[in-house]
């Protein structure tokens, strides 16, 4: 699988043309699955949350970039309509475009769901995080970004497809929780590389191989 892991959507021409570069063909070529399901666990999260993300209003560019076709994969119903039926959905779509909101609860469901075991064959799907949907694919969220209490899994693992775990959003505007000072304190805890990244970056995944996409702010801590 290769991974494209924003902070708030594809939000500048060096993030959307990362995104052309993973898909390999134009946007408009291409089949889509929103993945709404982290926005529920999240004590922000809301019915009218989930519609603006589907609907491509909620301000963060994910659905709204000229797909050919828009689908709705929510994880939690895909226990109970078995395998046979959307492993197909998942894998026609050239791209799984995953929603902000509780990373703890987006893990559990893909594990319950079935789908963080498809990922490994999954070879040629792009996979675009927002937020959360970006710090699933990490070895752990850190305590700051623990919303469920208590977490569903026990701890902030994650599902440490990559080996760096991410801090988004970094001096945005109305978190005072996301200075770089806030930053430096959650990386000191996390025992391992990691990224934090603003809304205006990406972190590109192919093959292993890391590049940063940004047209604002990161930084790198090193294990």
């Amino acid at each position: 699988m290769k991974l494209l892991l924003t902070s708030a959507g594809v939000r500048n021409p060096s993030i959307h043309s990362a995104l052309v570069d993973l898909l390999g063909k134009p946007i408009a070529d291409c089949n889509a699955l929103l993945i709404p399901t982290a926005l529920y666990g999240h004590p922000q999260g809301s019915p009218a949350g989930a519609w603006r993300f589907i609907t491509g209003q909620s301000g963060c560019p994910m659905g709204e970039l000229g797909w050919k076709s828009l689908g709705v994969l929510e994880l939690t119903a895909l226990p109970s309509i078995g395998e046979a039926r959307w492993v197909p959905w998942v894998r026609e779509a050239d791209v799984l475009l995953v929603e902000g909101g509780d990373a703890l609860y987006l893990c559990h469901w893909m594990r319950q769901s079935g789908l963080a075991a498809l990922l490994h064959s999954l070879q040629n799907t792009v996979w675009v995080g927002l937020s959360a949907g970006s710090m699933v694919m990490t070895p752990r969220v850190g305590e700051a970004f623990v919303e469920t209490k208590p977490p569903i899994t026990g701890d902030d693992l994650a599902l440490g497809v990559v080996d760096f775990s991410i801090f988004p959003h970094l001096d945005h505007p109305g978190f005072t929780e996301n200075t770089m000072a806030c930053a430096e304190q959650w990386a000191s805890c996390i025992g391992g590389p990691a990224y934090a990244i603003d809304d205006q970056t990406a972190i590109k995944v192919v093959d292993g191989q890391v590049e940063v996409v940004s047209e604002g702010s990161w930084r790198y801590f090193g294990a």
